[in-house]
């Protein structure tokens, strides 16, 4: 006897997001540093249809919610948390400037663990390119 096969959660949502007619879903990482290159990217992005999900919350410039270094901490790791998801969720990553830190470096190991594509707005940063595999 044979039994039907399951579908993963990634095919599920995939399934769900035609099923709701969902646009493409694109993911914006990259440093905060690039926050404006980060919104024209969105802007292109939208316009071409795709919805659009990046971090909002730059915790390089000063703000009371993060003014307590302890909060801090424990904010940023919710944060790093909250991205995976949306990376989760996208359809399609698109990694934003020249440069790529630590934080980029874990988001874009994730995406390809996930097999996600990725997209680079400075292809020459993507660290599979310099001989070193994430």
């Amino acid at each position: 006897m044979s039994y039907p096969q399951l579908q993963t959660p990634e095919e599920m949502l995939a399934e769900a997001k035609r099923l709701l007619g969902i646009n493409q879903v694109v993911v914006l990482c990259g440093s905060m540093r690039f926050a404006a290159d980060m919104a024209e990217v969105a802007i292109t992005e939208s316009v071409f249809g795709a919805l659009v999900l990046k971090p909002d919350v730059n915790m390089k410039v000063t703000h009371p919610l993060w003014a307590d270094p302890a909060k801090a901490e424990a904010l940023k790791v919710r944060l790093d948390g909250q991205h995976r998801q949306k990376i989760r969720l996208a359809d399609l990553v698109i990694v934003v400037g020249s440069y790529i830190g630590d934080s980029t470096r874990a988001e874009i190991e994730y995406a390809r663990e996930l097999g996600k594509p990725i997209r680079f707005t400075h292809p020459e940063v993507d660290p599979a390119r310099a001989g070193v595999e994430s």
